[in-house]
C-alpha cells in the first residue's frame, strides 16, 4: 500500500520501543494495560496535563519527549472523550490522529488498543490501523526528490529512495482475532488507497487505455476483466458514450469487471463508474481557472475499482460487477457539437445541449449494457456530475437519488457508519420537462434549475425497468473535499468503504 506505515499486531506483552501511544478518557483514566505500562509516569502526565489544559476530550493530545518512565523517546496520549460513546468512525480518526502525531522518519511506534473500561475489540484494534493507514497515504512519486519523471515521455521513474516507513505495532488482548479482522479492513485500505491513486494520477499519465490496463491488474485477485475497445463498444450500438470520447487522440474504453464470490447463478449487485480521464468541457468549453481538477473527473470509475478489489481481496461472498466508461472529452474538429443527436445503446436517443454535460451521456450506455446483460439485484452509480451537487451539500455528503426506497435506506445506513455520507434528493416526472427535447428523446442539460436533478432524470430513462438503481453525485465528495484525521489528500477514495459495508451488511450469502 501507498504511505509510510507499517501495520503489525502484537500480544499487549509486547515491549514498547520508541514512542508509546495511549488512549485516556476525559477524566483522564486510563485501561489496565496502560496503567500497567506507564507505572509511576501517571503522575507525570497528569502533571503535565494540568499545564497544557489537556483534559482528555475528544481530539485532545498530549506529547511528553523523553519521559522517565516508561523508557521510551517519546509519549503520547490521545484523548476519547466518554470511552463508552465511541463509535466505529471515531476509532478511525484515533488512528489517524495517532499516525499524525508520529514524529518525521519515526521507525517504530507502539499503540496499546486499551481503553479505560477494558481492551479494545479486535474490530476496534482493525479501524485504528486502517485509520492510521488511511492516514499515512501521500501521493509524491511526482516529487523530484523521490522519483524522477524520464525525458520526452509520460512515464515515472521512480527511485527507490522512499521516505522512511515507520512500524506501528497495536498490542491487543486478542491477538488471533485482531489479526483476522485486521485482513478485512486492510482490503478495504488497499480499495481506499487505489481509489485515490487513480484520481490522483495527471491525465497525461491515466488515459483510457492506461485507466482500463490499471483495473485488469484486479485478475490477480481473481476478478474477471473485460476490456472492450472502439469496435466493440461500435458493434454494441454505444454512440452515445463514443460521441464524448471521439474528439480526443486518446481511444476511449469500457471495463467490465466481474468477482463471483456468491452462489452460482444469483443476480450480481452492480457498480457503475464515470471515468472522464480528464475533462476540457469539449466544444462547450470550460473556463482555464481550475480545469487541472479535471484530472479527477474519474473518481466514480476508481471507486469502482477500488471497491471490486475490497471485494475481491476479503474473498466477500456475493457475485458483483463493476462497470466503467473511460473517455477523454476533447475539443477537436471531429468532436462531438451542441445540436448533435446521439442514438444510445437503448435506442433512446439524446440531442445534445452542451458537450460540457458528457458524464450522463458516458453513463446512459454503461447502465444500459449492465442493466441487460446482468440482470443485477441493484445498481449504484458513482459520477463527478454536477457543480449543483456542491450548491446544494457542499462538501460533507453526496448526493443520492434512487428508484427505490430500501436501497436509499440501506445508503443511507452505511453512510452513517463510514461516515462516507449521502443526502437523498428528490425525483419525479416533473422534472422530465426540463429534458424533453423538441428533436429527440431528451436533451443532456435542463439548465441551472435542479441541475443535479435533471442529470439524474436523465440517467434514470436509462435504468432497465424494475432495476433499483441509485445515484451518487460525488462531484463534492471525490476530489477536493476536505482535509479529515484519515484523508490528507486531495482524492478521498469516496464510496470504496460506504459500498463494502452496503454489500457487506445487506447482500453477502
Amino acid at each position: 500500500m501507498s504511505g509510510g506505515i507499517k501495520i503489525n499486531f502484537a500480544a499487549r506483552s509486547v515491549p514498547v520501543k520508541d514512542i508509546l501511544i495511549v488512549f485516556c478518557d476525559e477524566k483522564l483514566n486510563f485501561g489496565q494495560d496502560a496503567r500497567k505500562t506507564l507505572g509511576d509516569a501517571t503522575a507525570l502526565i497528569k502533571k503535565a496535563a494540568a499545564a497544557d489544559r489537556f483534559t482528555g476530550k475528544t481530539g485532545a493530545s498530549l506529547v511528553l519527549p523523553f519521559p522517565a518512565a516508561p523508557k521510551v523517546a517519546r509519549l503520547i496520549v490521545i484523548g476519547v472523550g466518554k470511552a463508552a460513546d465511541l463509535k466505529e468512525y471515531d476509532c478511525l480518526k484515533l488512528g489517524g490522529q495517532a499516525c499524525g502525531l508520529l514524529p518525521r522518519g519515526a521507525k517504530e511506534a507502539t499503540i496499546l488498543a486499551d481503553l479505560p473500561m477494558g481492551a479494545m475489540t479486535a474490530d476496534q484494534a482493525g479501524l485504528l490501523a486502517l485509520g492510521a493507514t488511511l492516514r499515512s497515504y501521500t501521493f509524491d512519486r511526482y516529487k523530484t526528490k523521490i522519483g524522477k519523471i524520464k525525458p520526452g515521455t509520460d512515464k515515472a521513474d521512480i527511485d527507490e529512495d522512499k521516505p522512511v516507513t515507520t512500524t506501528l505495532t497495536l498490542a491487543v488482548a486478542d491477538l488471533p482475532a485482531a489479526k483476522k479482522r485486521w485482513a478485512d479492513h486492510q482490503s478495504i485500505g488497499e480499495g481506499v488507497v487505489m481509489a485515490r491513486d487513480l484520481v490522483n494520477e495527471p491525465p497525461n499519465i491515466l488515459f483510457p487505455e492506461e485507466f482500463a490496463r490499471r483495473a485488469a491488474t484486479l485478475r490477480k485477485a481473481g476478478v474477471t476483466i473485460d476490456i472492450l475497445d472502439v469496435k466493440a463498444m461500435r458493434k454494441l450500438g454505444m454512440n452515445a458514450l463514443l460521441a464524448v470520447g471521439q474528439g480526443s487522440e486518446r481511444e476511449s474504453r469500457m471495463v467490465v469487471m466481474r468477482w463471483n464470490g456468491g452462489k452460482a447463478g444469483s443476480p450480481p449487485v452492480a457498480f457503475v463508474g464515470k471515468g472522464v480521464c480528464f475533462d476540457t468541457g469539449g466544444i462547450s468549453i470550460k473556463p482555464a481557472s481550475g480545469m487541472e481538477d479535471m484530472r479527477g473527473d474519474m473518481a466514480g470509475a476508481a471507486c469502482v475499482v477500488g471497491l471490486m478489489h475490497a471485494l475481491a481481496s476479503r474473498k466477500a461472498k456475493v457475485n458483483a460487477v463493476g462497470a466503467i466508461g473511460l473517455v477523454e472529452n476533447m475539443p477537436d474538429g471531429k468532436a462531438y457539437r451542441p445540436g448533435d443527436i446521439l442514438t444510445s445503446m437503448s435506442g433512446q436517443t439524446i440531442e445534445v445541449i452542451n458537450t460540457d454535460a458528457e458524464g450522463r451521456v458516458v453513463l446512459s450506455d454503461v447502465l444500459w449494457y449492465v442493466g441487460k446483460k446482468y440482470k443485477p439485484a441493484f445498481m449504484v452509480n458513482l459520477a463527478t456530475l454536477t457543480g449543483a451537487i456542491l450548491v446544494a451539500l457542499g462538501n460533507e455528503y453526496a448526493g443520492m437519488f434512487s428508484n427505490n426506497d430500501q436501497l436509499s435506506e440501506r445508503l443511507s445506513e452505511a453512510g452513517l457508519a463510514t461516515h462516507e455520507r449521502v443526502w437523498r434528493m428528490p425525483l419525479g416526472p416533473e422534472y422530465d420537462k426540463l429534458i424533453d427535447s423538441k428533436f429527440a428523446d431528451v436533451k443532456n442539460t435542463g439548465g441551472r434549475n435542479a441541475g443535479s436533478i435533471t442529470a439524474a432524470q436523465f440517467l434514470q430513462r436509462f435504468v432497465p425497468d424494475k432495476t433499483p438503481w441509485a445515484h451518487l453525485d460525488i462531484a463534492g465528495t471525490g476530489m477536493g473535499s476536505p482535509q479529515t484525521e484519515i484523508s490528507k489528500s486531495w482524492a478521498s477514495g469516496f464510496g470504496v468503504r460506504l459500498l463494502d459495508r452496503l454489500v457487506r451488511n445487506h447482500y453477502e450469502r
